[in-house]
């Protein structure tokens, strides 16, 4: 299954950082998400652009995760040529993340 059927995502940036939240839809798969989208598998996923190391802080009241990829994108905003300068599409990119099936809680 994708990130995308169980959270939505956001993408900020601040020179050459990129920042991504995943916020869970539903309360009960925040869990599944601190377990599957750990900071290893997103450096994963983004090896190709990501050269820098890769930062996860957990806000469980948020039922979020926030992700910061460091030196993502190709040296920041004012120096780079690149079509998304501000890796706006960073966020779609990861919600394409192939996590294992997730079993919902019968009450959903």
């Amino acid at each position: 299954m994708k990130l995308r059927e169980l959270a939505h995502a956001r993408a900020g940036d601040k020179g050459n950082i990129s920042n991504i939240s995943v916020i869970a839809l539903e309360a009960g798969d925040y869990a599944f998400l601190l377990e599957h989208v750990t900071a290893e598998r997103v450096k994963l996923h983004f090896a190709d652009i990501v050269a820098g190391k890769v930062e996860r802080y957990e806000m469980p009241a948020l039922g979020a995760l926030n992700f910061v990829l460091h030196d993502a994108l190709g040296g920041g905003v004012t120096r780079s040529l690149s079509l998304d300068a501000h890796g706006k599409s960073l966020s779609s990119c990861l919600l394409e993340l192939e996590l294992p099936e997730h079993h919902h809680p019968p009450n959903r």
